[in-house]
């Protein structure tokens, strides 16, 4: 099976296709940075870096399958105040549906934050799709249940040319702990930080886990996160630190990498805040894969 990647990022959806037995023949992104890291680590893949709303379908290698990550910014409810410019928010969604115009391709598999399945014009974007010959499936999957080291809750839209939609046997894999990925590489500080709502969160996870644990900078999360879980959503700034009697450092790109469960080789950008960046809008790999490795099967 071969497969195209829209808003390929990272590379993430790529990564797990890969794993998956599924070969990427053509990947695209808007951001010349994110384009220029996926070619280093999927080089036999055909990169374009343009706005997909004016893409030329036409000229797209044969392919079965397509993956798409469109921008989650307008639905996700952590946007905040981090708007960079090559993540803007915009109906990148609708590009899937003139692409599929085009290529009728046999299967789609959409991912994006579960908001994305309350947007109010979710159901005009199935109706299209369905005006194609698409059924339409969407689950919720937590990427902690597939084996990665972070609760991370996303949705999978299926679209496929079947009569009836396609919902996938995703298989339940066991939970991995934090404590396995973090390290005592970076920078450490003191405890005594400035920040009163991160001394109270230091407090609470003491009292709840003793002197070495995760804390989150922003977020929901009140108190400390014990490492004998999965980490909380890794995010596109730095959320996490670990806690460590009285000093606490950062997670590295390093880490954050681990956390996302790409490959140790996994090429990153050389600035750290660009990789956090990249890695915090990825698609975990063996979620994908997961999930391409159930959609082949089902199909």
């Amino acid at each position: 099976m071969r497969a195209i990647d829209l808003f390929s990022g990272l590379g993430g959806f790529s990564e797990g296709a890969r794993l998956a037995g599924v070969r990427v023949v053509w990947a695209a992104n808007h951001w010349a940075s994110a384009v220029d890291t996926h070619r280093l680590n999927h080089s036999a893949a055909e990169h374009v870096c343009q706005d997909l709303h004016q893409a030329d379908w036409t000229a797209l290698p044969a392919h079965e399958i397509g993956l798409a990550s469109p921008s989650c910014q307008g639905h996700s409810r952590a946007r905040g105040t981090d708007k960079p410019r090559h993540d803007s928010a915009r109906s990148t969604a609708w590009a899937v549906v003139s692409c599929a115009e085009v290529c009728r391709q046999k299967a789609w598999v959409i991912e994006n934050v579960p908001e994305f399945l309350a947007w109010p014009l979710f159901p005009a974007w199935c109706a299209a799709m369905n005006a194609l010959g698409y059924a339409i499936a969407a689950q919720i999957v937590d990427a902690a249940d597939c084996g990665v080291p972070q609760n991370r809750r996303r949705a999978f839209v299926v679209a496929t040319r079947t009569q009836s939609p396609l919902w996938l046997d995703i298989p339940r894999r066991a939970h991995v702990a934090a404590a396995t990925i973090v390290t005592d590489a970076g920078a450490w500080s003191t405890t005594a930080t400035k920040c009163e709502n991160t001394r109270a969160r230091i407090k609470n996870g003491r009292d709840a886990h003793g002197s070495r644990f995760l804390v989150a900078y922003y977020g929901n999360e009140k108190g400390g996160r014990s490492l004998a879980r999965p980490i909380g959503t890794i995010t596109t700034k730095d959320r996490y630190a670990l806690v460590d009697g009285d000093r606490m450092k950062m997670l590295t790109a390093d880490e954050c990498r681990a956390f996302m469960a790409f490959r140790a080789d996994y090429i990153l950008p050389a600035s750290s805040t660009l990789a956090k960046h990249m890695l915090g809008n990825a698609v975990c790999p063996p979620v994908a894969r997961d999930v391409i490795a159930a959609l082949l099967a089902a199909l």
